[in-house]
């Protein structure tokens, strides 16, 4: 993945060492890496409580052991995938040659965010009649915020993929006893997940793109000052 980003910034600049130590692109990887890392596991704290508030998602006692009543590897694990998914959506929007110009800015970012809590909100507060009623409207939602936030087609189908692969990642946990969600209605999971996991796919690809701008606007203030 390191490859990726060779092609942002070819040039490094020449300014003194601490200017080149703090656009070292490996430096800048690993803060970026930290950053969506911190995001991730911030989100995972407080979106696994609603859903263990609301008795959606259950974990066995014996690996309750954090302060919000999640699994001790919930959170590291949300984090890893948060850091993953930010540095691909730029490493792909580098190779297909599209750079991502739609609402390129943090106050569109941060409602990106609050959209996502949101949804995840109604996931764990919202009664809906049935099931399917639920999973039809949180889908909606989900393509609403790719639709308001992003549109781009790389995002949507990077989007699709994870969302599929953490779909079956949580089966795969749960049909091994590791957690289980109350009712489940298809293959020992929840219908919707794959909605959340899509909003939230969306969520930390437009995180990790806007982050990655910051890289790319100092490496061009650098050029224009020298």
């Amino acid at each position: 993945m390191f490859l990726c980003f060779q092609g942002v910034g070819d040039t490094t600049p020449s300014s003194g060492p601490y200017i080149a130590g703090i656009t070292n692109r490996n430096t800048n990887l690993g803060i970026r890496g930290f950053m969506l890392f911190s995001i991730g596991v911030f989100l995972a704290l407080v979106l696994n409580l609603l859903q263990v508030q609301r008795n959606v998602t259950l974990f066995p006692p014996d690996v309750i052991s954090s302060i919000f009543s999640s699994a001790w590897w919930v959170p590291p694990c949300c984090g890893t995938a948060s850091a993953m998914i930010g540095l691909l959506y730029p490493c792909i929007d580098s190779r297909l040659g599209e750079p991502h110009k739609f609402k390129r800015e943090w106050s569109s970012v941060m409602r990106c965010v609050a959209v996502f809590v949101g949804i995840n909100h109604a996931s764990a507060k919202v009664d809906f009649a049935n099931n399917v009623q639920l999973s039809l409207t949180l889908a909606a939602l989900s393509i609403g915020l790719w639709w308001t936030f992003d549109r781009s087609r790389s995002g949507f189908g990077l989007g699709v993929v994870i969302a599929l692969l953490a779909t079956l990642s949580t089966q795969l946990l749960v049909y091994n006893g590791v957690f289980q969600y109350t009712s489940p209605d298809f293959l020992y999971i929840r219908s919707w997940l794959p909605c959340i996991f899509f909003a939230g796919v969306i969520t930390m690809g437009n995180i990790g793109r806007q982050l990655a701008l910051v890289r790319i606007f100092f490496y061009a203030e650098l050029r224009r000052l020298s």
